[in-house]
């Protein structure tokens, strides 16, 4: 067993809108023997990795948050894949990007921060399956999804640039069907699990992530899937608006995790008491 604390940023969505996700990973992370630990005063990541050379105020967030779990002495875990994204391409420019390094590190002397890129970036699926195993995912289950054909999806936030995510093969990734035979279901693989699902394209047409919502349905349910389980809440967001005819659910893998390691109906009674902390 790990007994490890993490520093933790949980982001914007998983702090209000998707708050359940959030104490499911946290219960399920305690229930496995390691330990989610807010950073304090954490501002949101952007959402979006900005992509433009001469950009430095947009990765002043990300920075914070990786010196402070370097000055914590802790890896920096965190659950959104699209926070994942943006913060461990801000640390790859940290490490890598000597531009990058000097311009925000003359922003940040005031705040009497200089840091280089010394943070462990990690996503909640590699702590899984590379500090806990899932072996020890599989024995601490309780409430196993046996023979249930569940569906991954990927998107693409989690798993690209390749080069810096280096989550897994990003044509071909087996994270989430390893996760899913840990909680002891059935992954069914199909041919658009790791295609974006539309996104922000929405702001230009929003037809755009409803048609791309269907067809991965579509490639889902074709293949045999009941459920589907993702790691980004925008990609759930739009695949359970745009379900239509459907008969698949779509859900976050905290939430499954939370239910198989049998901590899903305790973390749902304390938000529905009244006066729940959040």
């Amino acid at each position: 067993m790990n007994n490890k604390t993490y520093a933790y940023f949980p982001g914007c969505t998983l702090r209000n809108k998707a708050l359940d996700l959030d104490r499911y990973a946290r219960a399920s992370a305690e229930a496995l023997g390691f330990y989610l630990r807010e950073i304090p005063d954490w501002q949101c990541c952007g959402g979006t990795y900005p992509l433009a050379k001469d950009e430095t105020a947009a990765k002043l967030s990300s920075v914070r948050a990786l010196a402070s779990a370097r000055d914590s002495g802790q890896d920096l875990v965190t659950i959104c894949s699209a926070c994942h994204n943006v913060i461990k391409q801000v640390n790859n420019d940290m490490q890598h990007d000597e531009n990058s390094m000097r311009k925000v590190n003359n922003y940040l002397k005031e705040d009497r921060i200089e840091y280089h890129g010394e943070t462990k970036v990690r996503h909640y699926l590699e702590v899984l399956r590379d500090v806990i195993g899932w072996n020890t995912v599989k024995a601490k289950v309780v409430k196993p999804f046996t023979g249930k054909k569940i569906g991954a999806y990927y998107g693409c936030l989690l798993l690209r640039p390749g080069n810096v995510m280096q989550m897994d093969d990003p044509e071909n990734p087996v994270i989430m069907e390893d996760f899913i035979r840990a909680i002891g279901a059935i992954p069914v693989i199909y041919a658009l699990r790791n295609e974006c699902c539309g996104a922000y394209t929405v702001f230009e047409d929003k037809e755009i992530p409803a048609e791309r919502s269907r067809e991965i349905l579509d490639n889902a349910e074709t293949n045999g899937a009941e459920l589907i389980v993702t790691a980004c809440p925008l990609c759930r967001y739009n695949l359970v608006k745009n379900r239509c005819g459907n008969d698949a659910e779509i859900f976050y893998f905290t939430e499954l995790l939370a239910e198989a390691l049998g901590v899903k109906e305790k973390v749902t009674a304390a938000m529905e008491a009244p006066y729940a902390s959040v």
